[in-house]
């Protein structure tokens, strides 16, 4: 199914409504507020092992140490987005990420990723203030230029480093990344199968956006990244009910 169907166009989604309704003071300034008053606090806090981490990459993977990707924080407004270097550099590089990109993931790579550690430098990017902590997810140039009204009600919120749908459907897209093997069908799938979700859940953010919920969101994605408690709510449930008909005595 993935590799027969075209790129979903505009039309194909749904229609929305672009304008401005229901920002509040939390959007209009609260929000920035509370981001750069967390953004010094954490950089404070985490000034060591942000040394640490440039200090191992630079011991096994050498410079350059930050990776500088170009996103968009709303249509006509590029910025850089910074994090740990994690690859191996190519000349060319583009596209979203699935399983023909994993041998370029370095050792220490793949422990930066599990554990987001890669991200810390992002906390820059929120004091620059081309982001914040809570938001959709910035993306990449092609995909504001095919969807242009989509993303321009989408980033009216700034891009964030986390968000409602990184939080519900990350899992659910690493798997679908994990089986295609060339970037075109990282391409189809991605345009196919991932991006329309993903949009549906940045516009429901988008219109329910508040304190408590970016809070929360914030609260889920640090639970994510520990072991044992990253695990799916139905998933570890299964687990137990498993466990308790195996231990169950047997008429």
């Amino acid at each position: 199914m993935v590799k027969r169907q075209e790129a979903l166009s505009e039309s194909d989604l749904w229609y929305i409504d672009a304008d401005k309704r229901g920002h509040g003071f939390y959007r209009r300034t609260g929000k920035r507020m509370m981001d750069v008053a967390l953004a010094v606090f954490m950089i404070a806090v985490l000034v060591l092992p942000l040394i640490i981490v440039a200090g191992l990459l630079l011991l096994t993977q050498g410079r350059p140490l930050i990776y500088s990707g170009k996103r968009m924080k709303a249509p006509g407004q590029p910025f850089f987005q910074y994090k740990f270097r994690t690859m191996v550099r190519v000349d060319e590089d583009g596209g979203a990420t699935g399983a023909h990109k994993n041998w370029r993931i370095t050792r220490l790579g793949g422990v930066l990723r599990r554990t987001r550690l890669d991200e810390l430098p992002q906390l820059f990017n929120i004091l620059m203030g081309d982001m914040s902590f809570v938001g959709p997810r910035p993306p990449l140039p092609e995909y504001v230029e095919r969807f242009p009204s989509l993303y321009a009600a989408i980033l009216t919120t700034p891009p964030g480093v986390t968000g409602l749908a990184t939080l519900i459907y990350h899992r659910h897209e690493d798997r679908i990344m994990a089986n295609c093997k060339t970037a075109e069908e990282t391409d189809r799938a991605y345009y196919a199968r991932c991006l329309p979700t993903k949009l549906r859940i940045e516009l429901v953010y988008r219109r329910t956006a508040s304190p408590v919920l970016d809070l929360w969101i914030m609260w889920k994605t640090v639970l994510a990244v520990i072991p044992g408690l990253d695990r799916p709510r139905k998933k570890r449930s299964r687990d137990v009910s498993r466990r308790s008909l195996e231990s169950a005595p047997s008429k």
